[in-house]
């Protein structure tokens, strides 16, 4: 990726991160932990990838986007608000009763969200349809699909996936935001999911790997997702949940945690250190 566009989306990133700790900090509940975690790869997909339009949200030619893990919410929130779908004061209003944006996306009522999600596994199985959908009406659209690690412990993902090969769904694009931790604790002490880059390849999808956290290795993966052999893709991506905020890194207990004032005081503090950082370079 070229050095001055790979600056540009970190220095997205950061305000993203900033606007999900400050939103969860706002509603004082929520998830900041897997939010947090899937920053880079939404700042790269509404940034770089994504064939949308703000002004035109939508344009039946535009490229897809489901969050299958949507209580990670606040993380595609932020990524609208910065890409100019609405403003960004709304997400000083998350989970206040009344305002649009709630717990989980709603596609009736926020502009960019292309489907409502939130019961885990019912994201995916929605993008299978959408992207059978773009297949049998001739579109060029790519349906992109975030998942969480713990989220593929659901029965639906794998009839989901199993769809999405029978059909040859090489429009549709997976992501697996693989930070090792759920609500209850280590996704391999819960109900291990491991291997999962085998599981998907044995389904019948295409496999790529990547780090979560690096515009370079991100970039490499998806670009090979453009490739159109018949198969879905799958990008698993090992990630760390909380990243950016070092108190949250790492740790079940900030999946659906929010910051109190002195911690998001701190966690501020080391997010405008980075921006900071980025700005001198």
């Amino acid at each position: 990726m070229d050095a001055k566009m790979k600056l540009a989306l970190e220095k997205v990133a950061v305000e993203v991160r900033k606007d999900i700790v400050t939103a969860v900090h706002s509603a004082k509940s929520g998830h900041p932990g897997g939010s947090l975690s899937l920053t880079d790869t939404l700042t790269y997909l509404y940034f770089y990838k994504m064939n949308v339009d703000p002004k035109n949200p939508q344009d039946p030619d535009r490229d897809r986007f489901v969050l299958s893990k949507g209580h990670t919410a606040p993380a595609l929130y932020s990524v609208l608000a910065e890409k100019g779908y609405f403003d960004k004061a709304e997400l000083l209003k998350l989970r206040k009763t009344g305002a649009m944006l709630q717990g989980h996306p709603d596609m009736k009522h926020i502009p960019g969200v292309d489907m409502t999600t939130g019961s885990l596994g019912q994201g995916i199985s929605t993008a299978v349809g959408m992207a059978l959908g773009g297949k049998i009406s001739g579109k060029g659209f790519t349906v992109y699909a975030a998942l969480g690690d713990g989220e593929i412990q659901e029965g639906q993902v794998w009839e989901a996936a199993m769809a999405a090969a029978h059909y040859k769904l090489d429009n549709l694009v997976a992501v697996i935001d693989n930070n090792g931790l759920q609500i209850d604790g280590n996704i391999a002490d819960v109900m291990s999911p491991y291997p999962i880059t085998d599981k998907f390849a044995a389904f019948g999808w295409n496999v790529v790997t990547a780090d979560a956290h690096d515009f370079d290795s991100i970039h490499a993966a998806f670009e090979k997702t453009n490739e159109k052999n018949g198969k879905p893709w799958v990008i698993v991506q090992k990630s760390v949940k909380g990243k950016g905020v070092s108190f949250m890194e790492d740790k079940a207990s900030w999946h659906g945690s929010a910051p109190n004032d002195e911690q998001y005081a701190q966690a501020m503090e080391e997010l405008n250190a980075i921006a900071k950082e980025l700005e001198a370079k």
